[in-house]
């Protein structure tokens, strides 16, 4: 669905035909931020992805109108390139990141001296008017609450990451930390933004708040974790737009916005839609106190043994994927004038009929074309 092209530019901090920077514009959310903000009539869209990257998805998004995406080659790294890209830029979206690299050191490099190199870029120029961080909900503990109590924007973030064994949590408190004082410092607006469980066409798998799979033998079994646990999901597209609208508004400068759907589903309900969608699975359901339990006397079994496999599983671990919270979009209905624009229903049919077609097939993952479900349309023939 087009946005609504009468939305005069003086309800956004910037105007239609300046100039905006999208990091990581080839990734699963980057994607779908670009061809929001070409749906609401941007014409002047700066793309930074690194030579190596697929853009596969990015080609897709843009193909509503590509003259008005420029797509530059660069990498985050380098303070030369971050300066040439920042260059005229209004406004930029920082969303690019490395999720799953478990080594500390390696994480603080690419999703902080990344973000570091960005801002000293934007500082040495005095042309953005706002900088968004697209961070995670990975950054919350939830150890100090009780089950099914609410989290939200005041919670506390993870004191101990290094403890938690996660360097992507300790990246991504790092580079808010950095974010917030360096613009606060140098008087630039900035807005913290922390989805949840992103999903939807072109991402594969199961989240792990939902359970985690082992393979036993020539068996694979999917160890259901999340129980009657509400899940935080964040549709794709609804993701983008609160993202792009955190960019434009006015009135939120220094703020914080968790990113979650409205009416959200459970664990159980999640997985049971799953078998009935997509295919039949082979599950076992283990309650929190359980694995809590498991996950406490590995900690301690392992701590004196090797410290660095007691953080596989841990309290901390196990608390802040299946201890069960309550969560809330409130801020961003009121602050932004957000909308899910995809309901429910419709989010989850399209994510499990991509699923069904491509997620389980490895031959298919690696050659297939970017799918996007269509109503009017026949999904895509799978032996093509």
């Amino acid at each position: 669905m087009g946005k609504d092209k009468s939305i005069k530019d003086s309800a956004f901090i910037i105007s239609r035909s300046d100039s905006v920077l999208v990091t990581g514009a080839n990734g699963f959310i980057g994607a779908k931020v670009v061809q929001t903000l070409l749906e609401y009539g941007f014409n002047n869209i700066k793309c930074l992805v690194r030579s190596s990257g697929n853009l596969t998805l990015l080609k897709k998004a843009i193909s509503i109108n590509p003259a008005k995406v420029e797509l530059i080659t660069g990498d985050l790294l380098s303070p030369e390139d971050c300066n040439m890209a920042i260059k005229d830029s209004r406004l930029v979206y920082h969303l690019a990141a490395v999720m799953r690299d478990t080594v500390f050191e390696s994480s603080h490099l690419n999703n902080v001296q990344t973000t570091i190199n960005l801002l000293n870029g934007i500082f040495q120029h005095d042309s953005v008017r706002r900088f968004v961080n697209v961070s995670s909900f990975v950054v919350y503990s939830n150890m100090n609450l009780h089950r099914g109590a609410l989290l939200d924007e005041t919670c506390e973030r993870e004191p101990d990451p290094v403890g938690r064994g996660d360097a992507y949590c300790n990246s991504k408190i790092l580079q808010e930390d950095w974010v917030v004082n360096k613009c606060k410092q140098h008087g630039l607006s900035h807005v913290i933004v922390r989805p949840a469980i992103v999903y939807g066409p072109d991402h594969e798998g199961i989240h792990r708040m939902v359970g985690r799979s082992k393979d036993f033998g020539p068996f694979r079994v999917f160890m259901h974790l999340g129980g009657s646990n509400i899940l935080p999901l964040s549709y794709v597209d609804n993701c983008a737009e609160a993202i792009v609208l955190a960019g434009l508004k006015s009135g939120v400068d220094g703020e914080v916005f968790n990113v979650v759907d409205d009416d959200l589903i459970t664990s159980r309900e999640f997985i049971s839609q799953y078998k009935r969608n997509v295919k039949k699975i082979l599950s076992i359901n283990l309650s929190f106190k359980s694995f809590y339990i498991f996950s406490c006397c590995w900690e301690v079994c392992f701590n004196k043994i090797n410290p660095r496999l007691s953080k596989k599983f841990n309290r901390k671990k196990a608390s802040h994927y299946y201890k069960g919270n309550q969560y809330s979009n409130a801020k961003l209905k009121k602050l932004l004038g957000w909308e899910p624009k995809v309901a429910r229903s419709e989010a989850l049919n399209r994510y499990f009929e991509y699923q069904k077609l491509f997620g389980n097939d490895r031959e298919l993952k690696l050659h297939r074309k970017c799918f996007v479900p269509d109503a009017n349309k026949r999904p895509p023939n799978v032996n093509m």
